[in-house]
């Protein structure tokens, strides 16, 4: 492509040297720099794309965009405001603006995007449609699946990821927004069709410096929409049912309590823990060809929880917008089966296990909820606190716990700083102990901490009872809790049939 062609997509300030010739290839990464790259210097967190921009000019870059001229480096530079959106923009174009190309669908919440991307990726399955998946577990590209590195790729990852889908001929695409994609431009130039907000709670507030910040992070995505775009929001969340009137795209709600939203759940049935209900959708909705008619279906769900009932109403409504039918989306919902960590119920026999990333208070309150409608005898905790995210994160998410204590019956808790099963970016500092432990003195409930996760869950597992649920809470401390609970009960409880057990590890183990 040539290279003045390519830089016609910027707004640029200054030039220093001659743009002739044509771009091979971009890269944001000195190291990926390849002869006729363009290289673009972006500022990251920990380091500075000007600081390499000499050892790209070095392997071949062919000129640079640049926030600041380097003098010394003797290639050709352009001077951009902000070099992260010009990263975006000349993804887009190098190749040929894919995401036009594709049905995006784009999801962004606090809680539940995992599971709300795959269910919808379900549901367009289920229709026979070719899809893409970009999120923080998988990126999956037609039939080919990938470990994902980031929820949301750099905008040059990202929109390559969209000319392969092309290319494959996958014709819709979900995936997940996260509010640091959103805040450094990684979703810039994709052309969404459908933008999704489930919910907004307290979370990342130390990556955005304050949780105004984080919501007007999260918020971009639907405050940017197009006329053209279908916006979908929770009603029953405060935060995305306030952006109602700040969107110029089309609006179509949904809520369990604000009988006010487009779309209904009526008759909700959480007692055993899977969700049954009746969806209402009240008015008729309008589309470029066609329309969705006033109607109610009812709805079964397979994985347990009250979110995912949310999850699998802005499923719903994405698949409904995208024209499949409501039988399908029904088939689809009903043999969905979840997504690892997300309020996973792992055993199921005499008692029950269930694996929750109980990652902050919105989610904290949602899984409490969901376990105060379903029927049991006992509940016990293991929660692995939060390690490195800082005295407020832990201190909210201590007293969204306590706060459910008298409710669920809670009278202990036992807790771990899972020292032996995370890195040093997630061990739990003293201060963090501290605050979780005071918390937990204030309300008078017992604490039983052990530094490694093992014992922990040791001692869960011989508190339960038949009739009882055992919850494995917490986020980078417990993921492995799953495994290690079922492999200590194949060894401490000889009368449940080992068949069950067995199976279910395998599960867990094929599933991580």
């Amino acid at each position: 492509m040539k290279l003045k062609e390519l830089l016609a997509n910027l707004d640029y300030n200054a030039v220093r040297g001659n743009l002739e010739g044509t771009v091979a290839g971009l890269a944001y990464h000195s190291q990926r720099v390849k002869p006729g790259f363009l290289f673009v210097c972006i500022r990251g967190h920990k380091t500075d794309g000007h600081l390499y921009l000499a050892q790209a000019a070095e392997r071949g870059a062919v000129a640079a965009v640049v926030e600041e001229f380097q003098e010394e480096v003797p290639i050709p530079q352009v001077k951009v405001g902000n070099s992260r959106r010009a990263l975006a923009a000349l993804a887009d174009a190098f190749y040929g603006h894919p995401s036009r190309q594709l049905k995006v669908i784009g999801v962004t919440a606090t809680n539940g995007k995992t599971t709300t991307t795959f269910m919808t990726d379900a549901i367009l399955e289920a229709h026979g449609l070719k899809t893409g998946l970009i999120g923080t577990v998988i990126t999956k590209v037609g039939n080919t699946v990938r470990p994902a590195e980031l929820t949301t790729p750099e905008s040059l990852d990202l929109h390559y990821l969209f000319y392969q889908m092309v290319k494959q001929k996958v014709t819709h695409a979900t995936m997940e927004v996260s509010s640091s994609g959103l805040d450094l431009n990684r979703v810039g130039n994709v052309d969404f069709d459908i933008v999704v907000l489930n919910n907004i709670s307290r979370e990342h507030i130390d990556l955005h410096g304050s949780f105004e910040a984080y919501f007007a992070a999260k918020a971009g995505l639907i405050r940017r929409a197009a006329p053209r775009q279908w916006a979908i929001l929770n009603l029953d969340c405060p935060y995305a049912a306030s952006l109602l009137d700040q969107t110029k795209a089309k609006t179509l709600t949904y809520g369990i309590k604000n009988t006010g939203a487009d779309c209904l759940v009526r008759g909700l049935d959480l007692s055993t823990g899977r969700a049954r209900f009746e969806v209402e959708l009240r008015e008729e909705i309008p589309l470029e060809h066609g329309t969705i008619p006033r109607q109610s279906f009812p709805v079964e769900l397979s994985v347990l929880g009250m979110h995912s009932v949310y999850n699998s109403m802005a499923a719903i409504l994405a698949g409904l917008l995208c024209g499949v039918p409501v039988a399908t989306i029904q088939r689809a919902i009903k043999d969905f089966r979840g997504v690892e960590r997300r309020f996973e119920l792992i055993f199921e026999n005499d008692f029950m296990i269930i694996d929750d990333h109980f990652a902050n208070s919105g989610n904290i309150n949602v899984t409490l909820e969901t376990l105060q409608h379903m029927s049991y005898r006992s509940l016990h905790i293991v929660y692995a606190i939060r390690g490195s995210r800082g005295v407020t994160v832990n201190r909210e998410n201590a007293e969204t716990l306590a706060s459910w204590a008298p409710r669920l019956g809670l009278k202990q808790v036992i807790a771990t700083c899972s020292a032996g099963h995370v890195t040093e970016k997630d061990r739990v500092t003293p201060e963090e102990v501290q605050v979780f432990q005071k918390v937990m003195a204030s309300a008078g409930l017992k604490v039983f901490l052990y530094q490694e996760l093992p014992d922990a869950i040791a001692h869960g597992l011989e508190l339960v009872k038949p009739g009882d649920v055992l919850l494995l809470a917490g986020c980078q401390g417990m993921d492995h809790g799953a495994r290690l609970a079922l492999e200590q009960l194949c060894r401490a409880r000889p009368y449940l049939d080992k068949e069950t057990v067995f199976r279910a590890l395998q599960n867990r183990v094929a599933g991580t």
